[in-house]
């Protein structure tokens, strides 16, 4: 056994290893923080959303896309794709693959991921900005983002989607889309440098998953007949608990974007729950005034919606500003979800389950462009490498910001339409992208082999061996011994 001299000096030893100098244990400690509010927002998050929002027969089957999504993300960000989206630049908008696992790499003080703007003499137009962590916390936090990605672009494809082409989807929309948007906002590719701005990824994740997903919806064909016509969420209360934590997770997702536990990273999250609350409670009336009864689903909607809008601005913008960019993302998605959908025959015939292409892409695109109206010059020089930047209210240069934000989200959209159809259709030379018609008559049981519930309902086929109705049920449910469909 040491003696009592000996253990300040084996602790000591173990200090210096383990927390070395150049550590911020604050910062590190709110970053690891905010990748797990991230994370939660998937898993459970997303999972309980998706589960509880879908007619009971597709209940697990959503579950498990989310699921699978976040597994595979991980392990996809580690061996290749973080490098391609915070590593050595390839191309001007990708970067090159490797792998993150190197122990030495993940435990090295955190330099500035992306490199900074410069002249063509060599010199960095700003100071360098540097986090005080070991490179392993932004792996894992930047992972997290991008897990997240991939679930919201499933809910465009919410039952119907092969499972196994689902499963090849994930890592090759995750390398050949993902990485590229992230590098070129992010990671120090060309959109970086030129100023576009995305503090936490309005355009990177939102925007993205959203374009995506409705193309890839387009891809994939809609849902059967009549699942399109009746569709109910089979627990509305459940899927507000998934809601909540989206909600609440959303302080990490944005907060967590200074690298810093700083005055940008609070003003961050608290101009996150105000544009957040007020787009609810703007959609919520919306709904009241239209449609005479404000619909809980609406709400979650309007509540995703503003947190969706203020995030490409949560940390650039003043609160005032918050609630302006609240009202409009309360009410130009619901617009284009209640009004410009249902009149625009190419958005009827493609079939968006959640609705993702209105509450993340319009959204998203919105905040950025509405960033590029209210970001305030001082906050816009902790964020970025191009100075004297200001969104177009400041005066200034403030218009040529607002028109990068604009060309900036329509690179982002163009990349998207384009990857993720190249994807779809490789995808359907090896396996066909829609479920078989037995798989969508059934749901859950036939393409999973299990069932959300323990009970008898919508969608399933009748079995007299399974389900036990007595005569009398039988007859009134118009039910004969042959084991004809039943859907209620």
């Amino acid at each position: 056994m040491a003696n009592s001299a000996e253990v300040p000096i084996a602790y000591q030893a173990y200090t210096s290893a383990a927390v070395p100098e150049w550590l911020n244990k604050g910062d590190n400690a709110w970053q690891m923080t905010s990748a797990t509010l991230v994370g939660l927002q998937s898993v459970p998050g997303l999972v309980i959303l998706y589960g509880s929002i879908v007619k009971k027969k597709w209940a697990v089957n959503s579950a498990f896309m989310a699921l699978y999504a976040f597994a595979a993300v991980v392990l996809c960000w580690v061996i290749w794709a973080y490098k391609m989206s915070f590593g050595e630049k390839l191309l001007p908008c990708w970067g090159k693959a490797g792998p993150a696992l190197d122990q030495k790499f993940l435990i090295k003080q955190a330099a500035l991921l992306a490199t900074k703007h410069q002249f063509h003499n060599g010199t960095v137009e700003t100071p360098m900005a540097t986090p005080y962590y070991p490179m392993a916390s932004m792996v894992w936090f930047q992972c997290v983002f991008a897990a997240i990605t991939l679930i919201l672009l499933a809910g465009s494809l919410l039952g119907r989607m092969n499972i196994k082409a689902w499963m090849i989807f994930v890592p090759l929309w995750l390398t050949f889309s993902y990485t590229v948007g992230a590098f070129s906002l992010w990671g120090g590719g060309f959109l970086y440098h030129w100023g576009v701005m995305d503090y936490s990824g309005g355009y990177v994740i939102h925007l993205s998953s959203g374009i995506a997903g409705i193309t890839a919806a387009y891809w994939v064909g809609p849902r059967s007949k009549i699942d399109r016509e009746s569709f109910p969420p089979n627990n509305v209360l459940l899927m507000l608990a998934g809601a909540g934590l989206l909600w609440m997770g959303w302080a990490g997702f944005n907060g967590g974007d200074p690298y810093a536990a700083n005055i940008d990273s609070s003003m961050a999250v608290l101009n996150t729950n105000i544009c957040a609350a007020t787009s609810l409670l703007v959609w919520t009336w919306l709904d009241v005034i239209f449609f005479e009864k404000p619909s809980v689903i609406g709400a979650v909607q309007g509540m995703i919606t503003g947190l969706v809008c203020i995030t490409p601005g949560a940390g650039l913008v003043q609160g005032w500003a918050a609630i302006v960019m609240g009202v409009l993302s309360g009410s130009v998605p619901w617009f284009t979800m209640m009004i410009v959908h249902k009149r625009w025959t190419l958005l009827q015939k493609i079939d968006d389950t959640l609705g993702v292409f209105h509450t993340h892409a319009v959204a998203g695109y919105l905040g950025g462009i509405l960033t590029g109206l209210f970001a305030e010059p001082q906050l816009c020089a902790l964020f970025l490498p191009v100075t004297n930047s200001r969104g177009g209210v400041y005066g200034g240069v403030g218009g040529v910001q607002f028109l990068k934000q604009i060309v900036g989200g329509g690179f982002i959209i163009g990349w998207n339409i384009v990857v993720t159809s190249i994807i779809c259709v490789v995808i359907r030379f090896i396996i066909p992208l829609r479920m078989p018609e037995n798989e969508l008559e059934i749901g859950d049981d036939a393409v999973h082999g299990e069932e959300a519930y323990a009970l008898w309902g919508d969608g399933e086929k009748y079995d007299p061996t399974k389900h036990g109705f007595s005569s009398d049920d039988q007859t009134q449910h118009g039910k004969a011994s042959s084991g004809a469909t039943q859907v209620v």
